[in-house]
């Protein structure tokens, strides 16, 4: 039987690795600007991500990226986590403070890893349910993750045994 071997990010810490930034090119349009960089997350294990990051009207798009080992699809997220604020710096754009966030945007609250981040996506979960609220709309309140990164983490919370199976199996 053939076992894969992934990359695991958010086993990791993000000062175990290395961001380096390099800007690739960029388009100047009436208004602004689109601009492409080079990212690479390196670990002193050998491990490493590279990846291909557009900055357009100051939003950050991944559109290539290769790790060796291989990311899982939940680590893809991690990574965007890991290396917005890197890009910012290099393409001139700061980040704006947790407590004064830009008009049309709001600041994510931090939100632990790994184990304890799962624990944590249980309780508000149990404590949304005994309230009488959707529990899926208190993690998302509560990390500022979008639907689809919520799910991911209440999924890895059960896998974790924090959270009861969501449906019997037949």
């Amino acid at each position: 039987m053939l076992e894969a071997s992934f990359l695991n990010l958010s086993d990791r810490c993000p000062t175990d690795g290395v961001v380096s930034v390099w800007p690739a090119w960029e388009v100047r349009e009436d208004r602004g600007s689109t601009s492409w960089f080079t990212v690479r997350l390196a670990f002193p294990d050998g491990a490493r991500v590279d990846a291909l990051a557009v900055v357009s009207e100051g939003c950050v798009s991944l559109e290539d990226v290769r790790a060796l080992p291989a990311l899982s699809l939940d680590d893809l997220a991690v990574l965007a986590d890991w290396i917005e604020e890197p890009i910012f710096e290099a393409s001139g754009l700061a980040p704006e403070p947790a407590g004064d966030p830009a008009p049309g945007r709001r600041a994510r609250p931090t939100w632990p890893r790994g184990l304890e981040g799962r624990r944590l996506v249980a309780e508000e979960y149990r404590a949304a349910q005994e309230d009488g609220y959707d529990p899926v709309l208190a993690v998302m309140h509560a990390t500022g993750h979008s639907r689809r990164r919520t799910l991911r983490l209440i999924s890895q919370a059960r896998d974790a045994g924090y959270l009861t199976p969501g449906h019997a199996r037949r």
